[in-house]
Order: C-alpha cells, then sequence, then structure tokens
C-alpha cells in the first residue's frame, strides 16, 4: 500500500485523543506550539455521549475498543472484555464521569517505587490546575481549570437509600472524596457540566479547536512510530479509507493511546522485550523488557436486589417516560437525562487495615456486563471494587500486523488476595443491602443468594464467575527507574529520545479511585515537563 508523506509539519505529534491527550493539545496550542492529534476513532458528535445518563448506548459501538482477553483461569475459564474510548475525549467521552482521585498514600507510593518527584506534594498542584469546582475549593480542590466538576442534578431514589442504608450500617457520610478523608458514603461528584458530560473533549479540545496551531485527525489508527538515529521523528498511520500516511515531528512524539494501546504501538514499533519481537520478526530498536507488562485493572463484582416497585431505570429509555425526560432534558437539563447513572457509592476499609481498600459503584438498576445481559426486572445493584489489586497481567502482540487483535493475558483473580478483598466487599454489601432503608425499596436479594447467611465457598464462586473489569487498565509502561520501568519521572521513555508516554500506562500502581482524575493530572505533568516548566 502507498504511504503518502504528510506536506505540513508539526513541533508535537500526539497520539490518542483520550483523556490525557486532549490536555497535552490544550496545554501545548496555549504555549503557542503546533500540534497534530490524532484519534483512531470518530467525533464525539452522538448525543448519547453529551447526555450523562446515556453513555450506556455507547459502549460497543465505533467509539469504543472492546478488548478481548485471553480465558482467565482464576475467573471460571471466561474472557474478560474490556471496553476502552474510541473518539475524541476517550475515556472521559464515555466512562460514568465519576471524580474521584485516589489518596496521598497512592502517590507516596509510586514515589516510594522510584516515580521520584510525584508524591501527592507534587500532583496535588496539577490536580487542582485541572479541576473547576462548582462546589468545592480550598487547599485541595481548584476553581479555574478546564474541567469542570459538579455535583449530581438528579439523585435516584435507590441512590439515596443506599447512602442512608450504609449509614445505618455504622459507615460515616462523606461529603467529598477527595477530601481529608477518602472513607465513607455519598454522592459522587462528576466531570459534568450544566447537565451535560465534561469530557476533556469538551472542555480542554473545545477551547481550542480554532486555533491555527492545532490539527486534528480522527479516524487516523496510528501503526507505528517512526524512529531515526535512536530517537522518535515522526509516525505512520492509516486513515478511514485504508490510506497510510506519515508525519513528522519536529520536537517530539506524545504517545497517550491508554493502557492497551500505548504499549501496541511501542511494540510495533520496535521498543519491547527483544525476545518477543524477535519471534515475531521485528526489528529491536530499544530492548525494554517492561513494554506490557505490569498490567493492572480494577474488578468488581456484584449484589443484585429486587425492587418491591418498578422505580429502577429500566424501561426509562422507552415510550412515554423516554418522551418525558427527554422533553425535560431538553428544555431544562434536569432529569433522569442529566443523572450519571452512577450517583453514589463509597470507599471502605474491609480489612481494618486503616485505608479503604474497597469502593463501591452503586446502579439504580440490574446491571450485567458486556456479553452478558442483566437479571430481568427492576432492582438495583451493588458493586464492591477492590482498589488496590495484587494480580498482575501482560498486553504483547499477537502478530506484527497492526489491525491485529492483541494477546492479552490481564490474570484477573490470579492473586488471592483479590478474591479475599472481593469477598469482604460482598459480605459488606449484603449487610447494607438488609438496612432499613433500602429494605423498604428492596423485597429480596437475587444474587449472590436469597438468604442472609452464606458460606464463604458461594461468595468466592460468585466472585470467580461474576467479576467484571471497572474499565480502569493501568500500569502497562510503568513509570520508575528499575529495569521494567518503560518511562523516567518525565515520562521519556529510556532510552529513545523525543518519545514519551503520557497516560493511565504509567502508573506504577493503580491508585485507589477511578482513573480519569489521575489521567488528567497526568498529562497536566507531563505538558509542563514538556514545555519545561517544572
Amino acid at each position: 500500500m502507498e504511504t503518502r508523506q504528510a506536506q505540513q509539519a508539526f513541533e508535537y505529534l500526539v497520539i490518542g485523543a483520550g483523556s490525557a491527550g486532549c490536555v497535552l493539545a490544550h496545554r501545548l496550542v496555549k504555549a503557542g506550539r503546533s500540534v497534530c492529534l490524532l484519534e483512531a476513532g470518530p467525533k464525539d458528535d452522538t448525543p448519547f455521549v453529551h447526555m450523562p445518563a446515556t453513555f450506556v448506548k455507547v459502549i460497543g459501538t465505533e467509539r469504543t475498543w472492546l478488548y478481548e482477553s485471553e480465558a482467565q483461569a482464576a475467573a471460571q475459564g471466561r474472557k474478560m472484555v474490556v471496553p476502552q474510548g474510541r473518539t475524541l475525549g476517550g475515556g472521559s467521552s464515555v466512562n460514568a464521569m465519576v471524580y474521584t482521585r485516589g489518596t496521598p498514600a497512592d502517590y507516596e507510593d509510586w514515589a516510594a517505587q522510584g516515580a521520584q518527584g510525584w508524591g501527592w506534594d507534587e500532583v496535588l498542584p496539577a490536580f487542582k490546575k485541572a479541576e473547576n469546582n462548582q462546589r468545592l475549593a480550598g487547599r485541595l480542590h481548584g476553581t479555574e481549570g478546564p474541567l469542570r466538576v459538579s455535583d449530581p442534578r438528579c439523585r435516584h431514589p435507590l441512590s439515596l437509600a443506599f447512602v442512608r442504608a450504609a449509614q445505618q450500617v455504622g459507615h460515616s457520610y462523606n461529603d467529598d472524596f477527595n477530601g481529608e478523608t477518602q472513607a465513607g458514603v455519598g454522592f459522587y461528584q462528576s466531570t459534568t457540566m450544566d447537565g451535560k458530560r465534561g469530557s476533556t473533549a469538551a472542555t480542554y479540545l473545545a477551547e481550542v479547536l480554532g486555533n491555527p496551531l492545532l490539527s486534528v485527525r480522527t479516524g487516523a489508527q496510528v501503526l507505528k512510530i517512526l524512529l531515526q538515529d535512536g530517537q522518535a521523528c515522526g509516525l505512520r498511520y492509516r486513515d478511514a479509507q485504508g490510506q497510510v500516511h506519515e508525519l513528522r515531528a519536529q520536537r517530539e512524539v506524545l504517545l497517550s493511546a491508554g493502557a492497551l494501546a500505548s504499549p501496541k504501538i511501542l511494540l510495533l514499533s520496535g521498543l519491547g522485550p527483544g525476545e518477543q519481537l524477535q519471534k515475531l520478526g521485528i526489528t529491536t530498536e530499544r530492548d525494554l523488557p517492561g513494554v506490557g507488562e505490569n498490567f493492572q485493572d480494577h474488578l468488581e463484582v456484584s449484589v443484585y436486589g429486587r425492587c418491591r416497585d418498578p422505580i429502577s431505570l429500566l424501561g426509562q429509555d422507552r415510550g412515554l417516560a423516554a418522551m418525558r425526560h427527554g422533553l425535560q432534558y431538553a428544555l431544562f437539563r434536569q432529569g433522569l437525562l442529566s443523572s450519571t447513572v452512577v450517583e453514589s457509592g463509597g470507599f471502605f476499609d474491609t480489612s481494618g487495615a486503616g485505608r479503604p481498600d474497597v469502593q463501591f459503584h452503586v446502579l439504580p438498576t440490574l446491571v450485567g456486563d458486556v456479553g452478558r445481559e442483566p437479571l430481568a426486572g427492576h432492582g438495583i445493584s451493588l458493586n464492591p471494587c477492590v482498589l488496590r489489586p495484587q494480580s498482575r497481567g501482560t498486553v504483547r502482540l499477537r502478530s506484527p500486523d497492526p489491525l491485529a487483535p492483541m494477546l492479552f493475558d490481564p490474570r484477573s483473580l490470579s492473586a488471592e488476595a483479590d478474591v479475599q478483598t472481593l469477598m469482604r466487599g460482598l459480605k459488606l454489601a449484603r449487610q447494607i443491602l438488609r438496612a432499613p432503608a433500602l429494605q423498604a425499596l428492596i423485597s429480596e436479594e437475587l444474587a449472590p443468594a436469597k438468604e442472609a447467611l452464606i458460606d464463604d465457598a458461594t461468595l468466592e464462586r460468585h466472585v470467580r464467575s461474576h467479576a467484571k473489569t471497572v474499565y480502569h487498565p493501568a500500569g502497562t509502561c510503568k513509570m520508575g527507574v528499575d529495569p521494567m520501568a518503560v518511562v523516567d519521572p518525565q515520562l521519556r521513555v529510556h532510552g529513545v529520545g523525543r518519545l514519551r508516554v503520557c497516560d493511565a500506562s504509567v502508573m506504577p500502581t493503580l491508585n485507589s479511585a477511578n482513573t480519569n482524575a489521575p489521567a488528567i493530572m497526568i498529562a497536566e505533568r507531563c505538558a509542563e515537563f514538556v514545555l519545561g516548566r517544572p
């Protein structure tokens, strides 16, 4: 296939217009730099992206990748499917918009693992720089950044009942999960603005779209990074029509394709474990054994309850109900369509170690998984998630063909500690489900069991048969200085000039919360490194 050389030169090439890539494009263009931002998927020009409650209708469409794993031995041989954003805004355009950062201890752990300069005191200014919080301010919150953070406009009766029920069994109410204390139960702030999703495409990128220094190319799947004399000098990509093009970078190439695609692109470019590359016939440009290793993800497992009355979200997207909600949203940007669906939740210390190890995502409906239909009827899903998983997986090439699926083995639940944490989360969820506030609305538990007392073997079977991703892959291009580190603390690829990785793949370990806010923080810091602003 003929390769067409691009005539236009750019100072920076940014691969991936997701949560991090849009931030990079914004900050570099604002600083007077020319940028070409490439995104494999289409524009974010569907109303299902921008109406908060309809994000579930985007999963599985052309605006998401559906990465399928190998069969997971510790999860009853199931194949895990990990959806990731494939549109402008990336994950921030298809996620549940929950705004949580994790705890200071998460970032102190990063620094202790070799990510020097990434402790809490160093990352907090970047979180604040990004944030434009509707309600909170002061030492821990920003009010002038591009990223709009707001309180929920809609609070479903089941979400509110969960918050009350958790307090009834002894857990404190928390008005700010990004405040002085993470533990407790409450309502999540979200990346929404005026009843609409506030993705990084709708905030950061929108501010610079008309700037002549920026070129945005959608439908552009990057095939490899081009190297010359040990430095990144450009990239090769395939457009939506199948034509192959090359672009040149005058300064740097910034890889922000996500924790599954970023290692794939590095491997296709000859950057990775030399023995693996050699077997596939790919010339090793730099032997980096850590590329594609250290994969981590948050897993959750549901406790399901049946509603006494038909009050869940089931059927609200059809008939007269859908018309009513649509009219309310169109006129006032309020009502059910302004809901993020995952309105309430909490952080709990189930081990007694003094630090939350389980997060709850609560949905006022019965949810399934990609490829698994939900239980029938009206109900609630309480989803405990293991915050600091010990299981580690890999992302490797199956073939030298850039369009071939990856060899993806997350090794889900391979660490017994993860199973035990999820079992403790299930026990807590079942206790909360039986508290008075929820019992007023819930007639029975549907799964893992109807009876209140069940043995650990039943809980373990439920974990291994139902655990699913929370869509937070990370760690595959980890930051540090040890032999398995892929990037240094300024996100430069070890031994390769003019190339940085900037997304959740650089996390040495997962943060103890949702990953969107930290990915944006990482991009804010990367922009400062690129521009020479320590």
